[in-house]
């Protein structure tokens, strides 16, 4: 349960401990709090390239460019979550997966 819980909320784990007795809910503790510094970095990252893009496109008066491109750009926001749904699966089957992209970092050992 611990190691599902780790990818909603990432600190519950560490707070209780949890990561220091199993291997297992460290593994995905680690996962989670990697999975959350993901999802900041790009949810900024993300924020200012639609902000550029959107200025430009507003710029060139491209009304009818910004609402194709746009939502074509919004449907990448859904990595973050893509991701979770992996990790929760991974720790519900007992499985210790790497994530896709950005599980081979490890900050908890």
């Amino acid at each position: 349960m611990m190691a599902v819980l780790a990818y909603f909320l990432f600190f519950v784990p560490l707070l209780v401990g949890a990561h220091k007795t199993s291997p297992f809910v460290r593994y995905h503790a680690n996962q989670g709090t990697i999975l959350f510094i993901f999802a900041v970095a790009f949810s900024l990252v993300y924020g200012v390239i639609i902000g550029i893009v959107t200025g430009i496109l507003a710029a060139l008066y491209a009304w009818f460019l910004m609402s194709v491109i746009l939502p074509l750009l919004s449907l990448l926001y859904v990595l973050p979550l893509v991701l979770c749904i992996m990790g929760i699966v991974n720790a519900a089957q007992g499985r210790m997966r790497p994530l896709p992209i950005i599980g081979k970092f490890t900050i908890i050992k």
